[in-house]
């Protein structure tokens, strides 16, 4: 039958998707279903799902090939004993990671006014290894003067790079096409470019920049630590005679190293932002602050200052008396740190508080990457029960268990609204109630397990941002199509408190009275009578009275005294008690205007139920 054949092609499907067969494969399921008479329209939709899956099992492969890639450098730079080897092993993973034909890295030699090749991967061309250029000269005499990486889609038809034989040849004779470089800083110098090269025309993206620089940095870093050893065996073979000095500066580099090697066991035990700056702290005997680049403290040891405006080079600059070095990756600035409390650094100490800003951005690189990836998933999540529950609730209920929410449990469903600030700066600062968050419908939406009130979360999230937040919240609600009517009335509820004045407050529609039982789906006329006359109803109950009536004929009567005793058939003074037992049940502000309308709306509700 053709459905059975369907079947048997998504069966297919998946077993090609658990083996990692290329897309191809996938393809293929469909023409074959096709020649056996399947649903063909089925299968197609199935295949598309599949090529959809396929490509992000492989996005996310490679981001986790590209994490692994910078821990298993951070650990060959504190291994370091071979600067050739590192340099060999980062171009390697250049090449492995960007998928590029060829990966190279060139040295300045300013003494000599030449770039040199060190180090080179992939390629098979003896003129291109044993290229030297001018100064200033093709793709990485552009990176070289301005600090910033550069690509090319086309080398030989770009007219931006000063163009020469020597580098036009060596080219030509490797057969480059696409390069892209980007430089290796040292000291605010930019002291060699490292780059990624195709044989074919394309185009370098963002993240591959971003990645290709980070690589750079840890370059420098070896080539920058492997110079500092060789400064001071030099040192220690001409100062051999004056062995207090030696023994001072052998001190400090062996705190320096000792320090480094403590950053880098942090970075490889998954130590965070706060790891470092404690570390930092601990080494330097001064405060520490590390900022992001909005000027937010992300970590804070101690009572330093800032945040101060700071210098991309990468070195660090005293000022106001605090010490500041910018912690970027490649030409981006992701933050700051702020040493205060120490006029004075030794060269050791000054490099050591520079490197942590590599450290740092590393830290900080990896932790984007990490959250982008699970607030993308988890906003996929979240625009899929809203958009399409009936779909497939169990397929939902497993994504979410695998995200570590359990849907089936009870959740508050709530919806943000905040006009003065970007919905995604309000959902990455709603990410502390867990759960899952995401924008839909123009609103931001957190599924959390039932934690704080909406008025604490519009108070708290109004505090982080500096602008009012206004929350929304559905009753609590467990599993998929609950979830998906708590939030519709959390929506409704948001509206109605932007429509009555009440914006960067929160509630739920139960806080909202008669207001809430208007809007409310499934909120009934008892509930509210009850929520609004419990204690009334209760005592009548339990003391055979009838304060009902009186506080009935109370109203009837316009809030007349005489009226109200002469509908009672009793004394005045008994209407007085009774009212007075009536405040003592309902709080003394029973009779403030929207109490009062409330009440007489609830012993209205009343009176049609008999």
């Amino acid at each position: 039958m053709p459905g059975v054949d369907a079947r048997d092609a998504v069966t297919d499907l998946l077993e090609l998707l658990a083996a990692g067969a290329p897309a191809e494969d996938l393809s293929a399921v469909a023409a074959r279903a096709g020649l056996a008479g399947a649903d063909l329209a089925a299968v197609e939709r199935a295949v598309s799902s599949a090529l959809r899956v396929r490509r992000r099992l492989v996005s996310h492969r490679r981001r986790e090939a590209e994490l692994v890639a910078l821990f298993d450098t951070a650990g060959d730079l504190a291994r370091l004993r071979d600067t050739d080897a590192v340099l060999r092993s980062i171009v390697h993973r250049a090449r492995m990671l960007l998928g590029v034909d060829v990966s190279y890295l060139t040295l300045n030699d300013e003494r000599a006014g030449k770039t040199h090749m060190r180090v080179t991967d992939g390629s098979v061309s003896a003129l291109f290894q044993q290229v030297q250029l001018g100064m200033g000269e093709g793709l990485g005499g552009l990176v070289a003067q301005t600090s910033r990486p550069y690509a090319t889609r086309d080398y030989f038809a770009d007219p931006r790079f000063h163009h020469t034989d020597p580098i036009d040849s060596s080219v030509a004779d490797e057969g480059l096409a696409a390069i892209l470089g980007v430089p290796l800083t040292s000291g605010g110098r930019v002291t060699g470019v490292l780059y990624a090269a195709d044989r074919t025309p394309r185009d370098f993206s963002p993240d591959e920049v971003a990645l290709l620089s980070s690589l750079a940095d840890h370059a420098a870093i070896a080539i920058d630590t492997a110079r500092l050893l060789d400064s001071t065996r030099a040192a220690v073979a001409d100062l051999n005679a004056a062995n207090a000095t030696i023994s001072g500066h052998v001190s400090a580099l062996r705190q320096a190293a000792e320090a480094h090697d403590k950053l880098m066991d942090l970075v490889l035990r998954g130590g965070d932002v706060d790891s470092v700056a404690r570390a930092l702290a601990s080494v330097l005997g001064g405060a520490i602050a590390v900022h992001d680049a909005d000027g937010a403290v992300l970590a804070r040891v101690g009572d330093a200052a800032g945040p101060f405006p700071v210098d991309a080079s990468g070195r660090a600059e005293l000022v106001d008396g605090s010490w500041v070095c910018a912690v970027q990756a490649g030409p981006e600035v992701l933050g700051s740190l702020v040493l205060s409390g120490c006029a004075e650094l030794q060269d050791a100490d000054r490099r050591f508080f520079e490197r942590a800003g590599v450290v740092t951005a590393l830290l900080l690189l990896l932790r984007r990457s990490v959250a982008a990836a699970e607030d993308e998933v988890r906003g996929e999540l979240l625009s899929d029960l809203l958009t399409a529950p009936d779909r497939n609730p169990a397929g939902l209920l497993a994504r979410a268990s695998r995200l570590g929410v359990d849907l089936s449990a009870p959740h508050a469903v709530l919806v943000c609204s905040a006009p003065d600030v970007s919905r995604r700066r309000l959902a990455g600062v709603a990410t502390r109630y867990g759960g899952l968050v995401g924008i839909h419908a123009d609103q931001v939406v957190v599924v959390t397990p039932q934690g704080p009130s909406p008025g604490q979360v519009a108070a708290e999230l109004g505090t982080a941002l500096d602008a009012p937040v206004t929350v929304g919240a559905g009753a609590p609600a467990a599993g998929v199509a609950a979830l998906v009517a708590a939030h519709d009335e959390a929506a409704r509820c948001v509206r109605a408190l932007l429509a009555l004045g009440r914006a960067g407050t929160g509630a739920a529609l139960a806080d909202l009275g008669f207001v809430g039982l208007l809007l409310g789906s499934d909120r009934s006329p008892t509930a509210y009578v009850e929520a609004t006359l419990g204690p009334v109803l209760a005592y009548d109950a339990r003391r055979g009275t009838d304060l009902l009536a009186t506080l009935d004929a109370y109203f009837t009567a316009g809030s007349n005294l005489t009226r109200a005793k002469d509908l009672l058939h009793v004394h005045v003074n008994t209407v007085v008690q009774r009212l007075d037992r009536i405040a003592t049940l309902l709080g003394a502000d029973w009779q403030a205007p929207e109490r009062a309308l409330e009440i007489q709306l609830a012993l209205r509700l009343h009176r049609l139920a008999g």
